[in-house]
C-alpha cells in the first residue's frame, strides 16, 4: 500500500516534523489546520474567518491528494472558547451541511494566542 505525503508549504511541517496530510490506501488524514490566510499569510480576528482559511488549505489538501470535502467522514474542530461555536456554523456548515461528517468539537488552548480554531480532518474513498 503506497503512502503520500502532502505538503502545504508551511514552514511549521519541516520545523516540527509533520505533514499537511498523509494519504494511506483509501484514508487522507488532514493534520490539524489553523486560521492563516493562505495567501496573505495574515490571521484574521475572525474565528469564521480563521475557518475559512483552514478550509481553503485542507481543500487545497484534500484535492491534491485526490479526494474532495465529499469524502470526509470526520472533522474536528479545537476552539479556544465555547463562544466560538454559534459563529464557527458560518464558515462550516457551508463545507459540511449535506455531507455531515461524524465530528467533535474540544475546547482547548492553541499554540499562539490569536489562533482561535484548529480544523482536522479524515477522508475515506473506497
Amino acid at each position: 500500500m503506497s503512502r503520500q505525503l502532502i505538503s502545504s508549504g508551511s514552514p511549521f511541517e519541516a520545523q516540527v516534523g509533520y505533514s499537511r496530510a498523509v494519504v494511506q490506501g483509501d484514508w487522507c488524514f488532514v493534520a490539524g489546520t489553523t486560521g492563516t490566510d493562505p495567501e496573505t499569510k495574515t490571521m484574521p480576528d475572525s474565528v469564521a474567518d480563521q475557518a475559512a482559511n483552514a478550509l481553503k488549505v485542507i481543500g487545497a489538501a484534500l484535492d491534491e491528494a485526490g479526494f474532495a470535502f465529499a469524502d470526509v467522514v470526520r472533522v474536528t474542530y479545537y476552539i479556544t472558547d465555547p463562544a466560538y461555536w454559534d459563529e464557527l456554523g458560518q464558515a462550516t456548515a457551508p463545507v459540511f451541511g449535506t455531507i455531515r461528517p461524524a465530528a467533535s468539537c474540544v475546547v482547548a488552548g492553541l499554540i499562539k494566542p490569536n489562533m482561535k480554531i484548529e480544523i482536522e480532518v479524515t477522508a475515506f474513498k473506497g
